[in-house]
């Protein structure tokens, strides 16, 4: 019989370690939570902007639930109720907060 080894799949493989890139990147994810319910996450937004202020303004625009969490670094993620990914980008990018290209998506 083959030995299966099903530990090998790494979800955050595509995100890297940012030491190539000169620039870190702000990282947009979808968690499934039950159901048809899901979070959105957005990690890596630079330390000098007010993360609670951002977090209160995507609540207002997106008619959502937010809230800020800590991760295992010590910095602020913050939590979207639904699946707010396109929404996301496309405000950081319109209010200048990050450029396009140092957005990532995923789950598409």
């Amino acid at each position: 019989m083959t030995n299966l080894n099903f530990n090998t799949f790494d979800a955050f493989e595509d995100a890297g370690d940012g030491a190539n890139s000169s620039e870190e990147k702000v990282h947009v994810r979808v968690q499934q939570r039950n159901g048809r319910k899901c979070i959105t996450t957005v990690a890596g937004l630079a330390d000098d902007l007010d993360i609670k202020r951002i977090c209160k303004a995507f609540k207002k625009n997106f008619s959502c639930n937010g809230a800020l969490q800590m991760d295992e670094d010590g910095k602020d993620v913050i939590q979207l109720s639904g699946d707010q990914r396109t929404n996301v980008k496309e405000f950081l990018v319109d209010q200048e907060i990050c450029i396009g290209l140092s957005i990532v998506l995923h789950g598409f």
